[in-house]
Formats: structure tokens, sequence, C-alpha cells
């Protein structure tokens, strides 16, 4: 947590000094690449297409399942738009000598201060904004060598995550959490994870998150040569969990930075969750899990070495204006390679963690952003970490 809160000061310090450029940017508060090991290849063609795959609306009333959070919203005309957001009335009672808060016409939310904790992203992009992301946050076993975070999925969002990836494997038809191998490490079901994200997500009604699902199996197909596992393998989980009703469905299938709605305006809706899956995606029967490489690209997956570049490795093929104007993930969880019972696979470089969260010093994350915003004028949108407390 230390670590975290002294990135999020130094994320305050490039807030300050980007917002005199014509260009707004905020760093602050995750996702992460798809398996240990070598990245399979994404290749887009350098300027692609972006078409429209849905209309997309905006209502003034937040609701789910629990029911109307009766959030209202208000603009002012100035330089820049800002989007208030109230939240609903609370009411205390005494019972039994213990107070509790009730609404009239759902449970309070949890947190009190809108836009994932800060008023003042009410009015920026999803796309101008950055998330300290937790690598695999599904991993958390003790005394597993596989595991790449310490804390639970409910702490992690607590803490300030809002971005989760995880890789997934098929099992029998189906998926689960799993580390490389489910012998290795099995965190369970991807439709038991999913459902304590969405109990979380209902719980905190001002917050936007990001969810990268990995597909460890894109490159199994049946005996017709069809894939076995693809987007409409993961649409099935995300329903049962309850999940579905606050994915944000973009207009478009690649989203530019300018394109991505204000996290105001994601919230008022109650869409305020972001899907995206790395391969074998299907826009045409699940429209709201994007294409990762249609619409943000990473720096080079699973590092083993502390220099951290922030050259693009995936997607192949981006020409350097179409690279300026979609999302970016900075890749810093550094690993070693190790070999069990003849199964060769990278775990998280535990040893060097305090220097590679750390805010200054060589192979550090604070380096890695100061390097990533001076090569591409704009700080990454999201910064993947292990063991990010």
């Amino acid at each position: 947590m230390r670590l975290l809160l002294r990135f999020l000061w130094l994320a305050s310090l490039t807030r300050a000094q980007l917002e005199s450029s014509s260009i707004e940017i905020i760093t602050i508060t995750g996702s992460s690449a798809n398996i240990s090991g070598e990245a399979p290849a994404a290749t887009v063609s350098s300027d692609f297409d972006a078409s429209t795959i849905a209309s997309a609306s905006l209502t003034s009333t937040v609701s789910g399942s629990a029911g109307s959070l009766n959030a209202t919203a208000s603009t002012v005309s100035s330089e820049a738009t800002y989007t208030q957001i109230v939240g609903g009335t609370r009411s205390s009672r005494i019972l039994s000598g213990s107070a509790t808060a009730t609404t009239s016409t759902a449970a309070p939310p949890v947190n009190t201060q809108p836009c994932n904790n800060h008023p003042e992203f009410c009015h920026r992009k999803y796309s101008n904004i950055t998330e300290v992301c937790a690598h695999n946050p599904p991993f958390v076993r003790q005394k597993n060598v596989a595991s790449n975070q310490e804390l639970t999925v409910t702490q992690q969002l607590d803490d300030g995550i809002r971005m989760l990836q995880g890789q997934a494997h098929n099992v029998n038809g189906t998926l689960f959490y799993c580390h490389t191998s489910c012998d290795l490490l099995n965190a369970g079901t991807v439709e038991d994870y999913l459902r304590t994200v969405s109990q979380w997500v209902a719980r905190h009604p001002f917050d936007v998150i990001t969810i990268i699902f990995g597909n460890a199996n894109w490159q199994h197909t049946d005996d017709n040569g069809n894939r076995i596992v693809t987007a409409r393998n993961f649409a099935e989980p995300i329903e049962a969990s309850g999940l579905l009703q606050y994915i944000y469905q973009p207009p478009k299938t690649a989203m530019t930075f300018e394109d991505w709605p204000t996290l105001g305006e994601l919230i008022i809706s109650g869409k305020r969750v972001i899907t995206f899956i790395d391969y074998n995606w299907d826009t045409n029967e699940v429209p709201y899990l994007l294409w990762e490489f249609y619409n943000m690209w990473e720096t080079p997956f699973s590092p083993t070495r502390e220099d951290f570049t922030c050259e693009i490795q995936r997607p192949e093929g981006l020409s350097e204006n179409r690279s300026r104007e979609m999302l970016y993930m900075a890749n810093h969880n550094l690993n070693v390679q190790v070999s069990i019972t003849g199964l060769n696979f990278l775990i998280p470089n535990t040893a060097e963690l305090n220097e590679t969260n750390g805010v200054n010093g060589s192979g550090s994350l604070g380096e890695m952003v100061n390097r990533c915003t001076g090569m591409w004028d704009r700080p990454p949108n999201f910064l993947l970490v292990d063991y990010y407390n």
C-alpha cells in the first residue's frame, strides 16, 4: 500500500506538469497482459477502420438489479465541461444500539466520492486517466510460485485498482482462471470471480472499472478448424454473474483516444464496466467484448529485463499515427524463468519488487512512466504491476 500511495503522489505531480498543455492528461489510479511466456503475435493493418457496431445513449438514472440509485447530473458550460454527480439520499435509523444506513430505492453506495474517488475526473475522458493495475488479479495463493497478487480482488478494488485481467482456460467446457496450467494454480471459475466483481460494482455506483479477458486456449480448434474458445464462451459467465447490466458497449469496434466518453457520462448511464478480450473476439455475436488490440497496444509482455522499453510489441503492424490515437499499456511486471517437472514458465521477481514498483531509480515504475510519457507525449493508460501493495 505504501508503494501505491507513493506512486499516486507521483501521479499528482505528473498531472500538474501536464495540465498546462493543450491536451489534458491525468495520471492516477489496472490491466494486464495475457499469459506467462512468449506473447502470441497479434497483427492489425496499419490504419484499420473502426466500423460502427451500435448506437450509444446515455440516461440520467443509474439502474441495476438492486434498484435505481437516483443519481443526477448537471453540466456547466465553461472552457471544459464538468459533470457533477449527486448520489441518492441516505437516512439513518437506530436499531438495538447500532446505526444502519438505508436508501429509499437501493442499498447505500459504499463510496461517497464520485468518479473513481476523484470528482475532478468526472469530466475527464476514460482515455485521459492512467490506472495502476494488478497483473493477474485472480492469482492469489499463498506459497504458490505462480501467484501474482497477495490480496483478494475485492481488496484490490477497495484499494483503488480499476483494471482487472486474468488468464482463462477452458476445462471441459467451463472457463477457469488458471496461471499457465490449472495444475499449477487454479483460482476457480470465471463466473464465480466475475460474480464477486459484479457485487463490488453494484456497491460502488460511482466507479468505472476495466476488465481484460485473457484467452489461453485461443489456438485450439475443432476437427473443422473452427476456434473452440471465442468471445462467445466468455459471454456465458459474464451474463450468469450479473455483470452484463453494467457493461458499456461502445459505438465502434475500434475507439480512438477522442471517442471515449467521460467517467461522468459512463456513471450516469450506469454502464461502468469496459471489457476487452485479447484473442478470438467476435463483435458480431458479443459486441460489448472489444478486441483489445483494436483499442490499445502494449509494451513488451512479461519482461525479464529491468530496462522496460516503451516500444510497441502487440499488436504488430500499427502505424505511428494510429498508435498515438489508441490507449496503451505499460507492462511493468519483472519476471524470472523457472522450470518445474519439465514445465517452463515465468514467475514474478519478488526479490526486486521494491525497486520495480518504486517511484524513483533504475528499473522503477516511475522511471518507466517518465520514459513513456516523453516518448509518446502522454502517460500510459494502464500500468501493469505484480503485488501492487
